[in-house]
C-alpha cells in the first residue's frame, strides 16, 4: 500500500533496524495512513511519528546518526505532535544505556537504561506475555486497564529520573517501567503490534490522536 504524503500521514521511522513492516501494516489495517520513511521532510510533515526498534542500543543510535534522523526527531517532538516509541524506541529516548558499556541516548527523557539483575533467577530476555499496572491514564491507554496482557521481548528496561512520567509498570522479578507518558510522547517497552486486540487499541488511540492533531 503506497501512501502519498499528506496531512494525516503517520511516519514509521526507518533507521535500518526494527519491526517496521508489522507496525506499518497494523496501522493501515486500522484505517490510518502510515508509511515507512527515513526522509527528514516526510517525518517533519507527518501528523504522528512511530519510532519502533529491536536490536542493540548502540547500533540503533549509530544508525540514527548515519541516516541524519536525530535532528528531525528532536524537531518533531518539539512540535508537540503525537510521538510513539516502541521497545527500543522507548529506550533510545533516555539519557544513556548500560548495554555493552555506557552509550549516550537521545536524552529527550532524563534517566537510564539498565539490564535485568542476574539474581532474579528468571530467564533473560524477558519474553512473552505479561501484565501491566496502570499508574497514569495516558490518552493512548484509553480502554486499557490494569491487568491487561501485552507482549514483551527485552533484556533492558528504563529507569526515569522523574517517576511522574511513568504510565505503566510491569513485574518480572522486580517492578519496572513498561511505558511512559510526557506531553505528546508515549513510549512503551511492550509491542502493541504483537499484542493482539489490546495492542491494536493502543495503535488505534494513537492514530485517532494524530487525526485530531490535523490543522
Amino acid at each position: 500500500m503506497k501512501v502519498k504524503l499528506g496531512e494525516e500521514m503517520i511516519a514509521v521511522i526507518d533507521y535500518g533496524m526494527g519491526n517496521l513492516r508489522s507496525v506499518e501494516k497494523a496501522l493501515q489495517r486500522l484505517g490510518y495512513k502510515a508509511m515507512i520513511t527515513r526522509s527528514p521532510e516526510e517525518i517533519l510533515k507527518a501528523q504522528g511519528v512511530v519510532l519502533p526498534g529491536v536490536g542493540a542500543f548502540r547500533d540503533c543510535m549509530r544508525n540514527l546518526g548515519r541516516y541524519r534522523l536525530i535532528d528531525p526527531l528532536y524537531k518533531f517532538i518539539e512540535s508537540g505532535k503525537p510521538f510513539l516509541g516502541i521497545c527500543l524506541g522507548l529506550q533510545l529516548l533516555f539519557t544513556e544505556s548500560e548495554e555493552f558499556g555506557r552509550c549516550k541516548g537521545l536524552d529527550i527523557i532524563k534517566g537510564k537504561v539498565v539490564r535485568f539483575p542476574e539474581n532474579l533467577n528468571l530467564k533473560i530476555p524477558h519474553m512473552g506475555w505479561n501484565t501491566i499496572e496502570v499508574k497514569r491514564k495516558a490518552p493512548l491507554l484509553e480502554g486499557i486497564n490494569s491487568g491487561s496482557y501485552f507482549y514483551f521481548i527485552h533484556s533492558y528496561f528504563v529507569v526515569p529520573e522523574d517517576e511522574n512520567i511513568v504510565a505503566t509498570t510491569t513485574n518480572y522479578g522486580i517492578e519496572f517501567t513498561s511505558s511512559i507518558w510526557k506531553g505528546s510522547i508515549f513510549a512503551c517497552q511492550f509491542h502493541p503490534e504483537k499484542s493482539q486486540r489490546l495492542g491494536l487499541r493502543i495503535l488505534k488511540n494513537f492514530g485517532r490522536m494524530c487525526q485530531e492533531n490535523v490543522g
